[in-house]
């Protein structure tokens, strides 16, 4: 399948706005009206809540390629339930519900494309919805890592604790526990699950 990115970029016909977003820069504020979607052309966007409490949630995170907006766009309520934010420099092409819908009638492969998307967005909700209804640590990152093939290679400890839903604190305790009982393999950063 062709790249959403070249679909619409490309010679496509496609009317969008190209915006650039410097790192941490807020692009929109939970409870902002959705009117368009964000194509991310290149870098990362996360979305996020904070509490009164000062902790921060991060429902997604995308990059090249990937949306945001694009269930909203369709919503009976299409406000943001999250902030929208850039995590590094990025460009992102905005596109009104008009022109995708234009667009996706007069061209099969982007629809393809924008179908998949939506169907990739379901199967990773999906898997937020089983890890949080998993409420023991241990068997949390044992069924996470069975669904990235019994591998995951992660850049610290909190970030993928952010990943599991659970805080720092017992994923650490968790994953020493796991590799002393020979339960896992902590190697370069990338923990194997042993069968």
């Amino acid at each position: 399948m062709k790249d959403i990115v070249k679909l619409i970029t490309k010679n496509s016909g496609i009317k969008y706005d190209e915006v650039t977003a410097k790192k941490n820069q807020t692009l929109f504020f939970e409870g902002d009206e959705c009117k368009e979607i964000g194509l991310i052309i290149s870098g990362k966007v996360s979305i996020i809540s904070y509490f009164s409490d000062g902790q921060e949630v991060i429902y997604n995170t995308l990059s090249r390629g990937e949306m945001f907006g694009n269930n909203l766009i369709f919503s009976s309520h299409p406000f943001y339930r999250g902030d929208v934010v850039a995590i590094e420099d990025s460009i992102i092409a905005y596109i009104t519900k008009e022109e995708l819908l234009k667009a996706m009638s007069e061209n099969v492969g982007l629809l393809e494309q924008y179908l998949k998307s939506q169907a990739d967005f379901s199967k990773q909700l999906n898997l937020k919805i089983k890890l949080l209804t998993i409420n023991n640590a241990k068997d949390r990152i044992r069924y996470f890592l069975a669904v990235n093939k019994n591998e995951y290679k992660y850049r610290s400890i909190t970030k993928l604790a952010k990943e599991l839903y659970l805080t720092r604190e017992t994923v650490s305790r968790t994953i020493y526990k796991m590799e002393k009982d020979k339960e896992i393999k902590i190697e370069n950063k990338t923990i194997k699950l042993k069968s």
